[in-house]
């Protein structure tokens, strides 16, 4: 079955869909977007994801491209053309179409829209979620406003490359002070030998992940301690735990650091637990 894409008011077969070559997103990065988990057909804490991608488009004052309830059936309907049961649907905004100049248009555009879903292997993901992942550090280069979802993610795809040539699956930046930000596309977390919980404030340096979010939920619930700090490198090649969380991940267990093992090198029992855990905490729709 051809895949199906929302563009800019259209679904469009993929292999007919376009966007016009001075759309300021492929010229300039200047737009945002959004991933979020599909499960059992229904689209994962779809309200937190709106709710940042609003946030997103007001920093960079870009306005939403339809009203949200609109929206949200467009998200549905590409769900529901492309038969995605497991699996993402991704969406970009994009400061729309305008003869190509650095500062935005003098005269106001429509919002470019696209929407697209697809199919994730399932077990493949429990599969590598019981064996674990590995993680590389790489100096911190992205620019300091992280908190936008920003399309400008060259940092981040170099930093992937780096980790696939090092046989790891995700790479952390580090700042200038030595701590971890997050991961390429993840946010990064590690548990002590005493069963505390840590992972970077949202203030500042990363983003403010949706799955982060939740799981904040899920730890308060299970009155697991938590602690929002910084830390190093170091002190994960000697926690007990480490895992990351993202939209198309969950709770994935890290088992190598820097080629260091992590705990007894496999996945950890909180780790594991809170992935068991996490989908009673969210909204489906």
């Amino acid at each position: 079955m051809s895949r199906i894409a929302y563009v800019n008011g259209q679904y469009r077969d993929m292999r007919d869909a376009s966007v016009n070559i001075e759309d300021r997103g492929y010229q300039f990065s200047d737009g945002v977007y959004e991933v979020c988990e599909i499960r059992g057909g229904k689209v994962v804490d779809m309200p937190r994801h709106l709710t940042r991608l609003q946030r997103s488009l007001r920093e960079l004052r870009i306005d939403m491209p339809m009203p949200l309830a609109s929206l949200e059936i467009v998200i549905h309907e590409t769900v529901r053309r492309n038969r995605v049961n497991y699996g993402i649907v991704y969406l970009q905004v994009t400061r729309g179409v305008s003869r190509r100049d650095h500062a935005f248009p003098l005269n106001p555009v429509k919002p470019a829209l696209v929407v697209t879903a697809r199919g994730l292997n399932f077990q493949k993901n429990q599969d590598t979620a019981s064996k674990g992942i590995g993680v590389i550090t790489i100096p911190e280069n992205r620019w300091p406003r992280v908190d936008i979802k920003s399309v400008s993610l060259l940092p981040n795809v170099l930093a992937k490359q780096q980790a696939r040539e090092n046989n790891a699956y995700e790479a952390w930046f580090v700042d200038h002070d030595g701590h971890v930000t997050e991961g390429a596309s993840s946010n990064a977390w590690i548990i002590t030998h005493d069963g505390r919980v840590i992972t970077r404030s949202a203030d500042s340096g990363i983003l403010a992940g949706i799955t982060r979010a939740v799981l904040t939920e899920v730890l308060a619930s299970l009155q697991i301690k938590f602690e929002e700090r910084p830390f190093t490198p170091a002190e994960a090649y000697e926690a007990a735990e480490a895992f990351v969380t993202a939209s198309s991940q969950i709770v994935m267990p890290v088992v190598r650091v820097d080629g260091r093992e992590i705990g007894n090198g496999k996945p950890g029992p909180i780790a594991l637990r809170l992935r068991d855990e996490f989908h009673r905490f969210s909204a489906f729709s």
